[in-house]
């Protein structure tokens, strides 16, 4: 999995007025929330943050914040929304979620398909059933993405399971193993 630092602060103004204030000083209002705990109003160089943001997109990826003015030196996080500008496609507020790097989580992994099958050499249909996994783990433990290699596929073959993915041991995969995410047709 992917491990992202990033630098915030806490934030003391609240409402439309003060996230307006803090856009234009090139800020950007976000929030913590912690599982049961009160949630901790942030903010962030809005320029550090887009660019951390399109890093780590559409991946599975551990923040590490690094709060000015917090009691912890470090906490980790998972960015679970993102609001953006329609015409700019910066970001306009973020909300984050704490977790606790040795306890499992549920994840959607992505699963790419690899090479060029023989029965699509033949004449076949690519069929691509599923685009990704569920897998839960301890954060740190999940991969960023399954790749399977379709080469050895030929028309009327069974297909490729989720069972015959790589699964890392401290992994367990909460599909069915059985399901078939890719065959030719």
């Amino acid at each position: 999995m992917i491990q992202v630092d990033m630098p915030a602060a806490i934030r003391t103004g609240f409402g439309k007025g003060a996230s307006r204030q803090l856009r234009m000083k090139k800020q950007t209002p976000a929030v913590l929330y912690s599982g049961g705990k009160e949630a901790l109003a942030l903010q962030f160089d809005a320029g550090e943050l887009f660019k951390n943001l399109l890093f780590i997109h559409g991946r599975n990826a551990v923040v590490s914040l690094a709060i000015e003015g917090d009691d912890q030196e470090k906490r980790y996080v998972l960015v679970k929304a993102i609001q953006k500008n329609p015409v700019t496609d910066m970001p306009v507020h973020v909300d984050f979620y704490e977790i606790e790097l040795d306890k499992a989580i549920e994840f959607n992994v992505p699963l790419n398909v690899t090479g060029v099958a023989k029965g699509v050499d033949l004449g076949g249909y690519l069929v691509v059933s599923r685009k990704s996994v569920k897998i839960k783990g301890c954060p740190l433990d999940i991969p960023d993405s399954f790749d399977a290699d379709i080469t050895e596929l030929d028309r009327g073959d069974n297909g490729l399971t989720l069972g015959d993915l790589t699964i890392p041991e401290s992994c367990d995969m909460l599909d069915d193993s059985a399901i078939v995410f890719a065959s030719v047709s």
